[in-house]
């Protein structure tokens, strides 16, 4: 650790919102106190009412950012998001590959939209599952995405198998109580539960708590603590949403900066 401050990427799309995507990332990023850096898969046209167009990066585009990062900055963590098609993936995956060192890996995927919609087709899943998932520290799926992931096998027996830890968030459950469980070496390690906060389902939150994991393992926080702290983070962020308000006219976006 020679380098004067922590750093993170982002491999994300952009959210013209700045709710959710890289502007989420970013902010998180900077509320810890760690230089955020970014390799853009998508740009979307998004507001707090949804999404309206979608323009993937070309694939080399995103390996040119990438090796452009990783070839003059130190990174201390990646944080994944929305990759989209299995190009995408595989040029993440080539570029982790090659790293003589690799840093942490957080892979948030985004693979289920809160409707219900798959984002990505079966060939980018596979790839996120057979190459991504062996090089990530912790994949933070919501139970939907955990159930494309462990295709056909039961979330809580993929979890349990998965190459890498596995936070299974429990926010797009319906209930008064929100349940994240973290499993490792086979095991269910830990249990967080927390009451529901608000009537809606706040934009963003996915991408902000894989994004505040990333940072605090960044800043040398072993896992479990980090998403500790993560998440007592989104909930108070969640709360001063509900007390004071937020902007635009659908889900509440939180104010990473409060």
């Amino acid at each position: 650790m020679s380098h004067p401050y922590r750093t993170a990427l982002t491999v994300a799309g952009s959210d013209s919102g700045g709710g959710a995507g890289l502007q989420a990332d970013l902010k998180t990023f900077a509320a810890h106190g760690v230089f955020g850096m970014t390799a853009i898969t998508a740009v979307t046209a998004q507001s707090s009412r949804g999404v309206t167009r979608v323009d993937p990066i070309p694939v080399e585009g995103l390996t040119a950012q990438l090796r452009a990062v990783f070839d003059d900055f130190p990174v201390d963590v990646v944080k994944v998001g929305m990759l989209g098609s299995a190009g995408h993936a595989a040029a993440l995956a080539e570029v982790l590959e090659a790293l003589p060192s690799r840093p942490p890996v957080v892979l948030d995927p985004v693979l289920v939209a809160s409707t219900g919609q798959r984002l990505t087709d079966a060939a980018a899943e596979q790839v996120v599952r057979e190459r991504l998932l062996p090089l990530a520290t912790l994949a933070t799926p919501n139970r939907d995405e955990a159930a494309v992931l462990a295709a056909g096998l039961g979330v809580e027996a993929w979890a349990r198998s998965a190459p890498c830890a596995v936070l299974v968030t429990g926010g797009d459950v319906v209930g008064e109580q929100i349940v994240d469980r973290l499993y490792a070496g086979g095991e269910l390690v830990r249990t967080w539960s927390h009451a529901r906060q608000g009537t809606l389902p706040f934009h963003g939150t996915g991408c902000t708590l894989a994004s505040a994991i990333a940072a605090r393992l960044a800043l040398g926080d072993p896992l479990p603590d980090a998403i500790d702290g993560a998440i007592d983070w989104l909930q108070g962020l969640i709360a001063m949403t509900v007390r004071e308000g937020s902007i635009g006219h659908g889900n509440p976006s939180l104010h990473h900066a409060r």
